[in-house]
């Protein structure tokens, strides 16, 4: 991977959005929510408190992750979406 996130963001493959629900019925591309699970990429070096100390990030590479909705920025690099978003905007570690 050629891109390393710096501080405390971290680089985030989204999973795909299911393409039927339960019941079996198919859901067109125009309809499908924005994923809200995803796969950590990459991670920076961590943040840095006001006294110079380094904070260690909590979340890994290939961590399963739960983001908010809108968070992030979506990036596509070699022909590939990625989002990249602070540590603390990741809700949860699956």
């Amino acid at each position: 991977m050629k891109i390393k996130p710096l501080g405390d963001r971290v680089l985030i493959k989204p999973l795909e959005a299911d393409q039927k629900t339960k019941g079996g019925i198919i859901i067109p591309d125009n309809a499908k929510e924005k994923p809200q699970e995803g796969e950590v990429i990459a991670v920076g070096s961590g943040k840095t408190d006001d006294s110079g100390k380094r904070i260690d990030m909590e979340v890994k590479k290939g961590d399963k992750i739960l983001y908010g909705k809108y968070s992030g920025t979506e990036i596509t690099f070699e022909g590939k979406e990625y989002i990249i978003m602070r540590e603390s905007d990741i809700l949860a570690i699956m």
